[in-house]
């Protein structure tokens, strides 16, 4: 199966809703509202439409990833990132490397538009293939409660994370 990867458009909006939907249904740490924060984010000044992205075949939509832009906050600097949120395949085509596929596109295009890392709330088995260590060694933390394994960062650049650290602020849609 060749998987395309290309940017998501406006006609894609529905279908893209109704993987996320699907995607996340039955995934147990999850409040199974992905699709609407997708929606909220769009509709943010923290939407990237280049990182916006979903994986095609035979002309059908399987999957989406979603970076956008989020601050890291300590007492005297801000510093720019992105948030992965989420990525979505449909459940019958997981596990056959669509999310990873989208998951090194995105961070190709991340690169490409100039920034230096990535955080996630994400699986603790999963992420790390790509790269993505624990927040913890960055001396970045979440703003909220969550086990440290699932609070994941990765650096686009080397040394992208160097003299960063603080408090990740995710845009308001986030809190929604």
């Amino acid at each position: 199966m060749k998987i395309n990867i290309r940017q998501e458009s406006k006609k894609d909006h529905k279908i893209v809703f109704n993987i996320i939907e699907c995607a996340f249904r039955n995934e147990e740490n999850s409040d199974h509202k992905e699709q609407h924060l997708v929606n909220r984010l769009r509709d943010s000044s923290a939407f990237i439409p280049e990182l916006s992205l979903v994986a095609e075949a035979n002309d059908q939509i399987l999957g989406h990833i979603l970076l956008t832009k989020i601050k890291i906050i300590n007492k005297e600097q801000e510093f720019d990132s992105l948030a992965l949120a989420p990525v979505s395949v449909l459940p019958e085509f997981q596990n056959k490397g669509i999310g990873g596929k989208l998951i090194e596109e995105a961070h190709l295009k991340a690169k490409q538009l100039g920034y230096r890392s990535i955080i996630v709330l994400g699986h603790e088995k999963y992420y790390p293939k790509f790269g993505y260590k624990l927040l913890e060694q960055f001396g970045i933390s979440l703003p909220f409660e969550v086990p440290k394994e699932n609070a994941l960062g990765i650096e686009l650049v080397k040394n992208g994370l160097d003299g960063v650290n603080g408090i990740v602020r995710y845009p308001s849609a986030f809190n929604e």
